[in-house]
């Protein structure tokens, strides 16, 4: 479980930086603003899974999902990019892996009881 874990991290320290890089490319984007917003909030996802807290888990799955219901709803396919694919696979694949972990943090607290 830990390979999970420092996966699902850095796919969350790779996909925060995703995040920052509209701001610097086309400030005067508005959807910018709110990308900067999530890529701190994936950053620092990332961060607490690596120092393993247990709410990173449950925030893994939470936010990458409000990332892809926004994005999908949002920004939508008029903005539709190869940028925006691949943090949507990103997301997918935190999702699943933070889901796997917390099943099995919750599946060895059963079997030590």
């Amino acid at each position: 479980m830990k390979t999970i874990r420092y996966f699902a991290a850095l796919l969350m320290l790779v996909t925060g930086i995703m995040h920052l890089l509209p701001m610097f490319k086309v400030p005067r984007d508005p959807n910018a603003l709110p990308m900067l917003a999530f890529g701190i909030v994936y950053f620092t996802i990332g961060v607490l899974l690596l120092l393993n807290k247990n709410i990173s888990r449950v925030l893994g799955i939470v936010f990458p999902l409000i990332g892809l219901a926004v994005g999908f709803f949002v920004v939508g396919l008029k903005n539709w990019d190869t940028m925006l694919t691949i943090m949507f696979i990103i997301d997918a694949v935190v999702v699943i892996c933070c889901i796997t972990l917390l099943l099995n943090r919750n599946k060895v607290k059963v079997e030590s009881q």
